[in-house]
């Protein structure tokens, strides 16, 4: 979007863990990137007012809220036109518009649920996670907001603060005959969905804007090469650039599956086999004869000759020794079913076994000559040199 001023990413991490990704972002898109600590962990609406000056600086029309954990083929100038159009009932601006999409009924228990005025796209009802169904139009968890938001976040605010101070004077609930304590979290941290979004409901002020494009949580490694295959795809449509033209081998260059992207510092050898749904970060060499399929090679990775990596994320600066087979299990969502999203399992089934997955390498892995991984998760700065199968290598 040419409006889109700056980039504010807010979060509880350490600020040595964000910066030299905004320092690499901000260089690689020409547009400010400031990455905001809280002193605490407050929630998305409570992020949203402790750094509310922040995000007002400049007099924004509106901004955008994108949770982190969400993929997809972003609609932000449909979304602030559609936010800008909305008339409400009390003839005041839209609050918040939501970006939404259909899910499987089961799987919407999962998420927030909306319902709609269909004639007008208000937001009648909405419940986070639901114990039983509600709706299958799910919050995508992106939004646009009107500046007017941090006027009900500062009710929110105080309410909380109020409460929680009337606690600590004897005048509120009590635990053992005492009254429970305050801190930092308690009264700053506020939920966006059940405190917000949940009351405005009905109130003529919030929208859903549907879209039927790709979109998915990212929650899981094996939700990452999912999500890697989409954004080739978009690669595809919008800038075509980015990825290496198909092509039969021989000559200089490998041989191409569609679609894949080759970072330019990448070196592959002519014989090697890519795609589909492969990308190859900065500084990875791909020895003669490797194929790879529906994986992600991370930064400086080396893949030694005759290798194979299938359904597989190949973790910074790790090794693949020649012959060496790394393969892991495609988790997409059920293709048989309408509007199924990814189902985001744990790495461990309730029996304590490890669930089927992609085979994940963390950074500085070492896997030697003709060993085997299937459907495996290794942790960082190990030497592997012997066939594994559903394990996770601590």
């Amino acid at each position: 979007m040419e409006d889109l001023k700056e980039i504010l990413l807010i979060g509880f991490y350490p600020m040595a863990q964000i910066q030299p990704f905004v320092n690499e972002m901000q260089s690689q898109y020409k547009i400010i990137i400031r990455y905001l600590q809280e002193f605490t962990a407050l929630g998305t609406a409570g992020g949203l007012f402790h750094f509310r000056d922040q995000i007002r600086c400049g007099n924004p029309d509106a901004f955008f809220v994108l949770n982190g954990d969400v993929c997809a083929d972003f609609p932000l100038a449909e979304l602030y036109q559609f936010h800008k159009e909305q008339p409400t009932k009390c003839n005041n601006t839209a609050l918040v518009t939501i970006i939404a999409t259909e899910a499987t009924r089961q799987q919407s228990l999962n998420y927030g649920c909306i319902v709609v005025n269909k004639d007008t796209m208000e937001v009648t009802h909405y419940v986070e996670k639901p114990s039983s169904y509600v709706s299958s139009l799910i919050n995508c968890g992106i939004y646009v907001f009107s500046l007017e938001i941090f006027q009900t976040l500062e009710e929110m605010f105080n309410r909380k603060q109020q409460k929680i101070y009337s606690n600590m004077n004897g005048n509120g609930p009590t635990v053992n005959g005492n009254s429970p304590p305050g801190n930092d979290r308690d009264v700053g941290y506020i939920q966006l969905e059940q405190e917000i979004l949940q009351p405005l409901s009905g109130s003529g002020r919030v929208f859903a804007m549907p879209v039927t494009s790709w979109w998915s949580q990212l929650k899981t490694a094996g939700a990452a090469i999912y999500a890697n295959r989409h954004y080739l795809q978009l690669y595809r449509r919008k800038h075509p650039e980015r990825l290496a033209k198909p092509s039969g081998g021989g000559g200089d260059g490998c041989t191409i599956i569609p679609d894949v992207h080759i970072n330019s510092t990448a070196s592959v050898h002519h014989t090697a086999v890519l795609g589909p749904n492969v990308s190859i970060g900065p500084g990875v060499v791909v020895g003669a004869g490797v194929r790879i399929k529906e994986s992600i090679v991370l930064a400086n990775a080396i893949i030694e000759e005759r290798s194979l990596v299938l359904h597989s994320i190949i973790g910074k600066n790790s090794r693949i020794g020649k012959w060496a087979r790394v393969e892991g299990t495609a988790t997409d969502p059920d293709p048989n079913k309408p509007f199924a999203k990814m189902d985001n399992l744990p790495l461990f089934s309730t029996e304590g076994k490890l669930n089927p997955s992609i085979t994940i390498l963390g950074c500085s892995v070492s896997v030697s000559a003709e060993t085997v991984l299937l459907n495996s998760v290794v942790l960082p700065n190990k030497e592997l040199s012997r066939s594994i199968k559903n394990e996770i290598i601590l």
